[in-house]
Parts: structure tokens; C-alpha cells; sequence
């Protein structure tokens, strides 16, 4: 008996021993170090980052002119149809006012006879100065021997003397008065003539500027009522479209408007005549469309062969924002605390730093970092909320382009797609 419970207590204290052994064992393996966790990582880079913004405009006249005659008349002559070509100053109708010519010809008249009054009237100052020259000087005679020899002549004579003189001045007087009026007469006759001859050239019918004529609204014979108020509701003789220069309006967004710059270029491409060219932003309204919330932006294009017509529609890349050799990171490197961007920067021994960033131009993949980074640092990308600063991370470099180009669509014309969706109905 005494022997089995010896041969119990050696077996317990075996197992004792046994489980110290395997703690101890056990112990040792947790205290080897665990393996650093991983991170993604890209290179700060330099390159470039652009925005584009692509559309479609509509071209439209430089200017539309509806052509009016000052006068009313009849067509007599029209010299245009729609689709003629014309030069500033080219007579496009002539009109036919009858009562115009007895206008003009006593108007004609009144001048010819203003100007025999100032005829007459400078002739009778003439007789008038005249008269009061002799008059003054036998005057002069009669008072010098009237003073010589005393009682010579009689008072009365000297008086009705001197008095002769003196009415040969009024006379004088009164004959420049009426030269004067001849003279404003004759002025007035003259304006009204240069009226009635105004009225007369009216019926000439001029373009005011060089275009196309788009629609014609008069033909011969017709009675044409002078456009001369505002108010008037007459119809034009013809219309006219100034299309060696056109006007290409895009509708630029609400959100790209902060881009537009006078000057900025604009690559257009014309699809109907296969077509493309580089034009500028020469004027935009500065004010949104409240149903669109897009702002009108125009281009002045040359048109001198016409072959761009009014109402074309053409796609257009708009460059918004642009900036060249500049250092890029992937914005998944980038973190917002605390109204701050941050990244998490690897420094040589593979420790985490956290650096508040510059951030300038963002496109979809990559930002501008104008302060903070210098190219050849290394950026965490993704999931930086697993680490922390000090932190010992094993880096995964990851193959990040250095530039992009943002393509934006504001709308944009498939000539082609239009074509097939008009054939099918």
C-alpha cells in the first residue's frame, strides 16, 4: 500500500515538473518580437495635373440687323434675295415717293429765292450807303460854311440838311436789317432742303453692315412703311446676318465658372464641315441662367469663307485649371483632421510621420502638394487610420502615375448618333 502511494506522488510531481517545463517553453515563444505590419506607399512625384472641361456650343451671328426704310414708299427696286452676299454700303432696294420730288423741288426753290433776297438786300445797302454818303457830306459843307460866315445859311436849311442825313443812315440801317433776315431766311430755306434731300436719299436703301442676307420680307411693288419709332411693327425689307465673324457660345457650369478667364484657349471641333481649331475666350455674361445655373461663354471665330453657317453646333475642351512640374501625390494619401490635410510620410528607418500638407490643384487620382513633401517621400495610401505616428510599418510601393489630365463633360454633340436616331424615325 505504502508503495503505490509513493509510485502516485513521484507520477504527480512528474506531471508538476512536465507543466513547468512546457510553461516555461511557452512563455519563451511569446516573447519573440512580432513581424512589422505592412503598408501601401507611394512616391512623391513631379508632373503635371490639368482639368478639361468638354462641350457643346451652338455658333451664332456677330450681329443680326432688320433692315427698315426711314421713308414709306412703293418698292420700286430690290437688288438682294436671300443668301446674296453683301458689303457695307451696297444699295439693297430702292423705294418710290411720289410726293417726295415736289418736295425736293420746292424746297430747291425756296433756297434760290432766299438767295435773290440776300441779292437785293446787299444792293440796297449798297444805294443806301450811297444816298447817306452824299447826303452826309453836303451836310458837312453847309455846317463848315455856315460857320465860316455866319447868317450865311439859313438854320432851316442846315436842319433839313443834317436831317436828310440821318434818314440816309436809318435807311442804311434798315437795309443791313433786311440783309440779315435774307440771310436766315435763306439758311432755314437750306436746311430744309438738306431734310427734304435726306428724305429723298432714303429711298436708297443701304446695308448698314456686311453680311448675308438670311430672309427677304418685300417684293416689287409693295408698299413699304418707314420704320421710325421703336414702337413700329412693320416688317423689314430684308435681314441681315454678319456671318464672317460668328460668336460660339458654350454654357459653362455653375461649379467651373471660378475658371473662366478672358483669354483663356478653347480647342473647338466642328464636326458637319470636319473642322478644328484653337480659339479664345474673348467675353462671358458674368451672370448664371437660373434654370441651367450655367453661364454663357462666347469665342469670336473667323468666318471670312462662310463656311461655318449660323446655327452649327460644335464640341469643345475647355482648359479649367493647369499647372506643370509640380509634386504629386495620390489624394488617397491625403487625410482631413481637424480641418488640416495630412499625410503619412515613411522616413528612412520605415517609421510613420504625420506631416499637415499644402494641398493646391486636385484632380480624380492625384493633388498638388505645395508645401510639406519633397519629391522622393514616401506617402501611405489608404487605410492610414490603422497606423500611428512612430510606428515601425513594412512599406509595398505601389506603381502611381506623376501627371493626369481630368476630363469633365458638360455635354457634348454625337453628329453621327443624331444622324442615326433621325433616320429610325
Amino acid at each position: 500500500m505504502k508503495r503505490n502511494r509513493s509510485l502516485l506522488a513521484l507520477a504527480v510531481s512528474g506531471l508538476v515538473t512536465a507543466s513547468a517545463i512546457s510553461a516555461c517553453r511557452s512563455g519563451a515563444a511569446d516573447a519573440t518580437p512580432a513581424a512589422a505590419p505592412t503598408a501601401r506607399v507611394a512616391i512623391a512625384q513631379r508632373g503635371d495635373i490639368s482639368r478639361e472641361l468638354t462641350l457643346a456650343g451652338q455658333f451664332q451671328p456677330y450681329q443680326v440687323v432688320d433692315v427698315h426704310p426711314k421713308v414709306s414708299g412703293y418698292m420700286k427696286k430690290i437688288n438682294v434675295d436671300i443668301g446674296d452676299i453683301v458689303s457695307q454700303g451696297e444699295t439693297l432696294a430702292i423705294l418710290e415717293v411720289p410726293e417726295l420730288k415736289a418736295q425736293v423741288e420746292e424746297s430747291n426753290f425756296e433756297v434760290k429765292q432766299s438767295e435773290e433776297e440776300i441779292t437785293r438786300a446787299e444792293r440796297e445797302i449798297s444805294r443806301a450807303q450811297a444816298v447817306n454818303s452824299a447826303l452826309h457830306a453836303e451836310s458837312e459843307r453847309l455846317k463848315a460854311a455856315s460857320a465860316t460866315r455866319p447868317g450865311l445859311i439859313a438854320q432851316q436849311e442846315l436842319d433839313d440838311a443834317q436831317s436828310r442825313d440821318l434818314s440816309s443812315q436809318a435807311q442804311v440801317d434798315g437795309a443791313k436789317a433786311s440783309l440779315a433776315a435774307a440771310q436766315q431766311h435763306a439758311a432755314a430755306a437750306r436746311a430744309d432742303s438738306e431734310r427734304v434731300q435726306a428724305l429723298e436719299n432714303y429711298t436708297n436703301v443701304v446695308a448698314p453692315i456686311a453680311g448675308v442676307v438670311i430672309w427677304r420680307y418685300a417684293d416689287t411693288g409693295a408698299l413699304i412703311q418707314g420704320g421710325t419709332t421703336s414702337n413700329d411693327q412693320t416688317l423689314p425689307i430684308v435681314r441681315l446676318s454678319q456671318s464672317t465673324l460668328l460668336r460660339l457660345r458654350v454654357p459653362v457650369p455653375e461649379d467651373d465658372v471660378r475658371f473662366v478667364h478672358q483669354g483663356d484657349a478653347l480647342q473647338v471641333r466642328v464636326d458637319a464641315i470636319s473642322r478644328s481649331f484653337t480659339g479664345k475666350v474673348v467675353r462671358f455674361t458674368r451672370n448664371l441662367n437660373f434654370e441651367t445655373h450655367t453661364m454663357e461663354t462666347e469665342v469670336d471665330v473667323e468666318n471670312k469663307d462662310l463656311s461655318i453657317s449660323p446655327g452649327m453646333y460644335a464640341n469643345t475642351a475647355l482648359r479649367l485649371a493647369h499647372v506643370e512640374n509640380v509634386v504629386t501625390i495620390p489624394i488617397e494619401a491625403l487625410v482631413l483632421n481637424r480641418q488640416k490635410q495630412q499625410v503619412y510620410v515613411l522616413d528612412q528607418g520605415g517609421r510613420i510621420q504625420i506631416r499637415d500638407v499644402d494641398v493646391g490643384l486636385e484632380g480624380s487620382k492625384l493633388a498638388e502638394i505645395k508645401g510639406g513633401l519633397e519629391p522622393g517621400d514616401r506617402v501611405v495610401i489608404g487605410g492610414q487610420e490603422k497606423y500611428q505616428d512612430g510606428q515601425q510599418v513594412t512599406a509595398i510601393e505601389a506603381n502611381e502615375p506623376a501627371s493626369e489630365t481630368v476630363q469633365e463633360s458638360g455635354g457634348m454633340i454625337d453628329m453621327k448618333a443624331e444622324e442615326s436616331t433621325g433616320g429610325d424615325h
